[in-house]
């Protein structure tokens, strides 16, 4: 069995000696920065030890003990920050909720873990709770990061700052930091819920030191300069952002502006001018595709200027990641490719960008290069939540796209024989919460984490190949069992067959084969006319029927789980065409590429129009 190791592992450690030590090292005025009133306003290091140390003596006179688990529902702001590090110091296991969720996933979250209080951003989230909060015996206290109107949360921040402060014994710093530092490397410092195939999300355990560990050896791998600054927009409740763009940047010093909203992250990127970025393929995806549009669509002059230059870029890159240097006629025409059109998308990311990572889902070679022909590089990595997350990354020294680059100092990369691949290292999770069974599966006896993605390694260069579980990964990053949403479409006697599609795309869709008895029944007694199945699923009140059918049993579902295009199929699936087993099941990369030129007209459909009507093929 073949291993690579990235080198020795870090010292163990807690992030709670990571936030004392960031604040004793750098003791910036611009910690955080957040928008408010359209303009980006510091928080200083000192400010936020402060409000850290407030909080965490409400949550003590509340009642919160080491071991407890205590929620945060909340889009990226400076309150999230306060609230994390304000359990992490009490001894306290934070919960991450994404606020995206529906009520009844939250009631889930928050019942499994047995959270005793729950830290919410807004009116709307603090409704959510106050809706299910019957649900939830072990719910005392709801804190609001906002001011809303009584019986939707116990406190506001500030109400629940003042508590903590009034609460503080006159040698308050010394001891919360006593406190905070008592708190070992094993300690388990947070839960994170994802998707299982069994329709039940899983609270994943990370230790301290799980995530501590790779905060130390992504530090090594990636340079910070210690006057870098950020623009922090994925979820925190997301693993990516929470160890790279919370835990790693304020341990380096970097500056964190909050973004407005993902909606607000081109302007906002113009104004805070970020060094470094974090994000999934989503975004990088987005920003190609404005840059090619308005290459390709501003006259024929500018689109021939365009043509040329991304030519160009491609023969200087070639040359570039051979290990070469670009001489000659081809560094001359390059340096008016830069001037002429290059140039552009790198005052479009605020023109300081030194690198970009990209992990949570593949990022395609050829986007990837074009940035790195235009001066951006993009250093692709790869991880789980159950990994904390990395476990391979592109460096600036070991870059090669098309791979996930090489695994992390402390890490361990095995191959097993059926291509899955293995990991081993400090930054594996204990397991998850209240699952042992689902844990060993998952980790096997001799330490190895079981991804359940197929891959290659070649000069330690790791290449994801192909996923060995069923479950999708959309082009953001967000994890989706098929299989329970599925099986919630089919509920509807009006369908036969569903198949969620949606790996590596923007958004999730359903291939669906109506019941045609059923579906021919009530188009009938509507009096529609029609001659086969190729005309019914064509009707326009067959397509409305069939969307309402389908999608009337997901009410629940997060917004990313819910498919946005319905495509009806006039046939059934095939043992002899190979999409389903012997005993029926759907082979689900079958119906994939069997249907790939269907799936692809629709999503290039969304792209054209932004609607997102069912469809008939």
């Amino acid at each position: 069995m073949l291993v690579v190791n990235g080198g020795p592992r870090p010292e163990p450690g807690t992030l709670n000696q990571l936030f004392f030590q960031a604040i004793e090292r750098y003791d910036k005025p611009d910690a955080l920065q957040v928008k408010i009133g359209g303009r980006y306003e510091p928080i200083s290091h000192r400010a936020m030890l402060e409000r850290v140390r407030h909080v965490a003596y409400a949550l003590q006179w509340m009642g919160a003990k080491p071991g407890d688990r205590v929620a945060i529902l909340s889009e990226n702001r400076p309150e999230w920050a306060i609230a994390d590090f304000a359990c992490l110091t009490t001894g306290v296991t934070d919960v991450a909720i994404y606020p995206t969720l529906p009520d009844s996933q939250i009631a889930y979250i928050l019942k499994d873990s047995g959270a005793m209080a729950i830290f919410v951003s807004t009116v709307e989230q603090a409704q959510k709770v106050a809706t299910i909060r019957h649900q939830l015996p072990t719910l005392r206290c709801v804190v609001s990061f906002d001011s809303v109107e009584s019986g939707l949360a116990d406190f506001s921040m500030a109400e629940f700052e003042r508590r903590g402060a009034e609460d503080e014994p006159p040698d308050a710093a010394a001891r919360h930091r006593e406190r905070a530092l008592q708190v070992r490397p094993n300690d388990i410092a947070t839960f994170l819920y994802t998707s299982g195939t069994t329709g039940e999300p899983k609270g994943v355990m990370l230790t301290h030191d799980n995530i501590h560990s790779n905060v130390a050896a992504s530090r090594e791998m990636i340079p910070f300069v210690g006057n870098d600054v950020a623009l922090s927009f994925l979820p925190l409740s997301h693993i990516l952002e929470r160890m790279a763009g919370h835990y790693l940047m304020f341990a380096t010093g970097t500056s964190i502006a909050y973004a407005e909203s993902t909606a607000t992250v081109p302007d906002d990127m113009l104004v805070v001018r970020p060094t470094l970025m974090i994000s999934v393929p989503r975004l990088y995806e987005k920003m190609y595709g404005r840059v090619v549009e308005t290459g390709m669509t501003g006259g024929e002059v500018k689109k021939r200027i365009f043509v040329w230059a991304r030519a160009t870029g491609d023969k200087w890159a070639d040359v570039k990641l051979a290990g070469d240097t670009p001489r000659g006629v081809l560094a001359l025409k390059y340096s008016l490719a830069q001037r002429l059109v290059f140039s552009k998308l790198r005052t479009r990311t605020g023109g300081r960008l030194r690198y970009m990572v990209s992990g949570g889902a593949p990022l395609s070679a050829e986007i990837n290069k074009f940035f790195y022909a235009a001066g951006l590089t993009i250093l692709e990595g790869y991880g789980l939540t159950e990994t904390s997350p990395v476990v391979a990354v592109n460096t600036p020294s070991a870059f090669r796209i098309g791979t996930v680059g090489m695994a992390i100092p402390g890490v361990s990369i095995s191959i097993a024989e059926d291509g899955e691949i293995l990991v081993q290292g400090p930054n594996v999770m204990v397991g998850y919460y209240n699952k042992p069974l689902m844990t060993k599966e998952a980790i096997d006896s001799d330490g190895w984490f079981h991804t359940g993605d197929i891959g290659v390694l070649n000069d330690g260069f790791l290449t994801i190949t192909d996923r060995k579980k069923e479950l999708l990964v959309t082009a953001g990053g967000k994890n989706i069992a098929p299989q329970p949403i599925e099986a919630l479409m089919k509920r509807s006697k009006f369908v036969a067959e569903a198949v969620l599609i949606g790996d590596r795309r923007k958004f999730p869709m359903a291939l669906v084969i109506p019941d045609f008895d059923q579906l021919e029944k009530w188009a009938r007694y509507k009096g529609l006319v029609f001659s086969d199945h190729e005309t019914l699923i064509a009707l326009p009140e067959v397509r409305a029927k069939m969307e309402r059918e389908t999608l009337s049993s997901l009410g629940d579902l997060a917004h990313f789980e819910t498919p946005k295009k319905v495509t009806l199929l006039p046939e059934d699936f095939s043992v002899d065409r190979g999409e389903l087993t012997p005993t029926l099941k759907v082979k689900r990369r079958v119906i994939d590429d069997h249907y790939k030129h269907l799936i692809d007209a629709v999503y290039s459909d969304v792209e054209a129009t932004g609607s997102a009507p069912v469809e008939r093929h």
